[in-house]
């Protein structure tokens, strides 16, 4: 009778494996994060994030043409902006003829089917560095969300299909929902980032952008006051649940790999599709090590994003999602 389950008989081969697999991955499964800069034919590569570029609208469109043929359908697009056009309020935010807006009309021309996600927070406009407005040394939560909506706004009329507000101030998402269907846009989603960690892992992101917080005695020295202490995972639910009671359509966790605890709780619920955010530091770590040969570099990228699929995730932006999708179309 010993023994009476082998587990192994379902290991035998790949065809076997693949017949019972729990988990698949597909392009589809993809968004793409993507950095954009003043400028025509530019294209700089980020010294932190090997093979990941600020590209002028030009450049962005093209390579948004190529992921769109490998089977990714989303892309959540971050803008560079110069510091002569940031201020506290963020205006720059809401210019119809701004780099983000003018970026979403180029994509959306040359490529209509693919979905739009721009970023919604100040600290790319803020002369703080801060995701929100700075008043009486800290970020003013109900200020800065007038100035997140007037920028959502102005997402939604250059052709976004979804705005992602990134700020994690209270109450956006309401704000952002009653703001959008104000304006006539009942058809644009929020992809909300419902549990953002105060995370040691977005340090290649703020070099890609400029947009860490300023060393400043008036200001807060970090971002700790509105994103959420790592320690914390009850916090993580009753954010995610608070945002889809105000109206989100995706909500999102941030970081990925150290963070698939959360995944799975905030998966378990809601009844909206949960976005993974695989971090600019999860992804330099990745090539750092297989630049010195410490790892084998596709192996380890396709594991972790299967095992962020297998925590939940329904979409993970990830800055591997066109090796990823090289690598499945094969």
């Amino acid at each position: 009778m010993f023994p009476l389950h082998r587990g192994r008989r379902l290991r035998t081969n790949e065809s076997i494996r693949s017949l019972v697999r729990e988990t698949s991955l597909s392009p589809s499964d993809f968004m793409f994060p993507m950095f954009i800069a003043e400028g025509e034919n530019y294209k700089v590569e980020i010294p932190s994030m090997p093979g990941i570029f600020r590209r002028s609208i030009d450049l962005t469109v093209e390579e948004v043409k190529e992921i769109f043929a490998l089977g990714i359908r989303a892309v959540n697009i971050y803008v560079k902006v110069s510091e002569n056009l940031k201020d506290n309020e963020g205006n720059e935010a809401w210019n119809p003829n701004g780099l983000m807006q003018n970026a979403i009309r180029a994509i959306k021309a040359a490529c209509p089917e693919m979905i739009v996600m721009p970023d919604v927070a100040l600290d790319p406009y803020s002369i703080y560095g801060h995701d929100g407005i700075i008043a009486n040394g800290d970020v003013e939560n109900d200020s800065t969300n007038v100035a997140l909506v007037k920028m959502a706004v102005s997402h939604a009329q250059a052709g976004a299909d979804f705005v992602a507000p990134s700020d994690m101030m209270d109450g956006r998402v309401l704000r952002l929902r009653e703001g959008l269907d104000a304006a006539g846009f009942h058809n644009v989603g929020i992809m909300s980032y419902s549990a953002k960690y105060a995370s040691a892992f977005y340090g290649p992101f703020r070099d890609a952008l400029d947009s860490a917080p300023v060393e400043a005695t008036e200001i807060p020295k970090d971002k700790k006051t509105y994103q959420m202490d790592y320690a914390n995972r009850i916090e993580a639910i009753k954010e995610a649940l608070w945002d889809v009671e105000e109206g989100a359509d995706m909500v999102m966790v941030k970081p990925g790999i150290a963070y698939l605890d959360i995944v799975r709780e905030v998966k378990n619920a809601v009844n909206v599709p949960v976005t993974v955010y695989h971090v600019s530091g999860e992804y330099a770590m990745i090539k750092a090590a297989a630049e010195r040969g410490w790892l084998d570099h596709d192996q380890i990228m396709m594991e972790q994003l299967m095992c962020i699929k297998r925590a939940g995730a329904s979409l993970i932006s990830t800055y591997f999602a066109k090796e990823a999708a090289i690598l499945l179309n094969k």
